[in-house]
């Protein structure tokens, strides 16, 4: 019966450490493969050696990117590219207003003494 109860808590600490270390990892390396399929010309990316640049060119045959880096042309594999960052567009319609407040519940700040010196203690 000893043996028994060993082998559950094995399989039952195995089963916890799936579940807390390694599914969230597989789930992390799919999105990041799907962000690397959906990356485009002009998009914004890290390397994971810290290069910023812009993406010039794709060769997904031969998992190459081409990176502008301030007009400095870098190949890299796919796989070097640890962050992309797409550019927003720009929309055509303005921000929002703010509501303008209704009613001020606030009273003004006091003016400061003109005389008062700061004292150090």
């Amino acid at each position: 019966m000893g043996q028994i109860s060993s082998i559950i808590i094995l399989v039952v600490l195995f089963g916890l450490m799936y579940f807390f270390m390694i599914r969230p990892q597989k789930k992390q390396q799919q999105k990041h493969r799907e962000t690397l399929q959906t990356m485009k010309k002009g998009d914004q990316v890290v390397t994971i050696g810290g290069l910023h640049g812009t993406v010039d060119s794709i060769d997904r045959d031969q998992k190459l990117v081409s990176l502008d880096c301030d007009g400095v042309y870098l190949r890299f594999n796919l796989g070097a590219i640890a962050k992309v960052d797409r550019p927003v567009p720009a929309s055509d319609e303005a921000p929002a207003a703010k509501p303008a407040p209704t009613k001020a519940t606030t009273e003004p700040a006091a003016a400061p003494a003109e005389n008062e010196q700061p004292t150090d203690k």
